[in-house]
């Protein structure tokens, strides 16, 4: 079996020979799922919400409690079906790897997490990562999931500056257009693992690989993976 690249492992351990594809929030749907699959994708991201006691893959949100989904471009009724993370975890083909970003305030969401990943029976290919970083404290002990710190803001880089210090982190993953030379190496310098997202166009793929980036988050990864693993 090819090995696991999301499993956590030995700090500075390198991740991949090549850059990691991932296939962006192509785990919310079982039908993209299987798509990104069949590409042959490295990993598939899905988004994680906690929503009257279901483990819901969607990147919409709601307002406040009422089922109300939207997003930036983007509005859905309420009483729109959303598959489940247990549908997708049975789904997944045991070869298939998982970065699951979770989403929203809910303080149940890790402990939920957990206890559908043990559900499933998978142990290794699982990676976490959120920017509420209070939902990866829960994974510290376990030893097959990494632990992804994501970073969508300049405040949130500070953050991560001022909090990692020295020590070294499982992965991180971050918004492109936070990226620089100097910053992609300061963060290869704390993490086996920095992610870019998202990652839609080759000229800005071959520039963050350059730069050190070993795992770009694409909503096409069919084409970064013919450009970088040909």
């Amino acid at each position: 079996m090819a090995e696991r690249v999301l499993t956590r492992r030995e700090p500075r351990a390198p991740v991949s020979a090549k850059p990691l594809i991932l296939a962006h929030r192509a785990g919310n749907t079982l039908g993209s799922l299987r798509d990104a699959e069949d590409i042959g994708v490295d990993a598939v991201e899905a988004d994680v919400r906690f929503f009257r006691g279901r483990l819901e893959l969607r990147h919409l949100k709601t307002v406040g409690p009422v089922p109300v989904y939207w997003d930036r471009w983007e509005l859905r009724r309420p009483g729109t079906p959303f598959p489940t993370l247990d549908a997708l975890l049975a789904a997944a083909r045991p070869s298939t790897e998982l970065l699951l970003d979770l989403k929203g305030f809910d303080p149940r969401l890790s402990r939920k997490v957990i206890e559908a990943i043990d559900a499933s029976g998978r142990r290794q290919g699982i990676a976490v990562c959120s920017r509420h970083w209070r939902h990866l404290m829960a994974f510290r002990m376990r030893p097959h999931v990494r632990v992804v710190h994501s970073v969508g803001s300049p405040g949130e880089l500070r953050s991560l500056w001022r909090r990692s210090g020295s020590v070294q982190l499982d992965g991180i993953s971050i918004d492109q257009r936070l990226l620089t030379r100097p910053v992609t190496a300061e963060l290869c310098r704390r993490a086996p693992l920095v992610m870019a997202w998202s990652v839609n166009a080759a000229r800005s793929a071959t520039r963050l690989v350059e730069w050190g980036v070993n795992g770009l988050i694409s909503d096409e990864p069919e084409m970064l993976r013919g450009l970088l693993h040909a």
